[in-house]
C-alpha cells in the first residue's frame, strides 16, 4: 500500500486495562508522549482494599477487549496484593503487566525502591490519588471518621508515612501532610513523578 508522505501510519491501539488509582498519571503520559493509541479502561480503584478481585476482574477485562477486536492489551497493575493470581492471568492471555510488586514500587522505582525497604519497611506509602482521596477513600471506609481507636489498629505499626508525589503540587502536599498528623505518623515528601510507569507505558505503545 502506498503511504503519501504528508499522511502519517496510525499505530494500532493499545488497551490499557489499569487501576482507576492510576488513571489520571497515565492519561498524563499519554498526553505528553503524543501516544494517543493508548486506550484506557480502568477497573474500580477500590479494589486497592479488595486485591482478590484483581485478577477475575482482569481477566474479564481481556476477555471484552479481544471480543471487541482488540489484538494488543497491556495491564496497568503491578501484582498488587494478588499472590501472583494476576501473573497466572497474564500468562493465560499472553498480556504483559507493570512489573513491580505494587504502584508505591513502580513509582519510587523498582530498584530503588527494593534498595530502600529495609529502612522503609515501617513507612505508609501515600500517592497523589491517596492524598487527593484521603477522607474518602481511607478515612470512611476504614472507619476512622467514626472510630478513631481504630488509628491504632490500622496504623500503630507504622513509624512515618512517606508521600511519594507525582506532581509537584502544593496543595497535594498540604493534603498529604495533614493525613499524616491525622495518623499520627512522621511525614515525609518524595518527589518522585511517574517513575517506571513511563518506561511501561512507553513500550505498551511500541508492541
Amino acid at each position: 500500500m502506498n503511504v503519501s508522505r504528508n499522511q502519517k501510519i496510525q499505530p494500532e491501539t493499545v488497551r490499557i486495562i489499569a487501576c482507576g488509582m492510576i488513571a489520571r498519571e497515565i492519561l498524563a503520559i499519554r498526553q505528553r508522549f503524543g501516544l494517543e493509541h493508548l486506550q484506557l479502561t480502568c477497573l474500580p480503584a477500590e479494589y486497592h482494599h479488595h486485591p482478590d478481585k484483581i485478577a477475575p476482574s482482569v481477566d474479564q477485562a481481556i476477555q471484552k477487549a479481544k471480543a471487541e477486536g482488540v489484538a494488543k492489551v497491556f495491564i496497568g497493575y503491578a501484582d498488587c496484593g494478588t499472590g501472583g493470581l494476576l501473573d497466572r492471568v497474564c500468562e493465560k492471555h499472553g498480556v504483559e503487566r507493570i512489573a513491580g510488586p505494587h504502584c508505591f514500587s513502580f513509582y519510587a522505582g523498582n530498584e530503588l525502591f527494593a534498595a530502600q525497604w529495609d529502612d522503609d519497611m515501617t513507612s505508609f506509602f501515600m500517592t497523589d490519588f491517596l492524598a487527593r482521596h484521603f477522607d474518602a477513600f481511607m478515612v470512611k471506609p476504614l472507619g476512622l471518621d467514626r472510630h478513631p481507636e481504630l488509628r491504632e489498629m490500622y496504623f500503630g505499626n507504622y513509624k512515618k508515612m512517606i508521600y511519594m508525589a507525582q506532581t509537584d503540587d502544593p496543595e497535594l502536599s498540604i493534603k498529604a501532610e495533614k493525613a499524616a498528623e491525622f495518623l499520627g505518623l512522621v511525614y515525609e515528601r518524595r518527589l518522585t513523578g511517574y517513575g517506571d510507569l513511563i518506561p511501561a507505558l512507553t513500550a505498551a505503545a511500541n508492541y
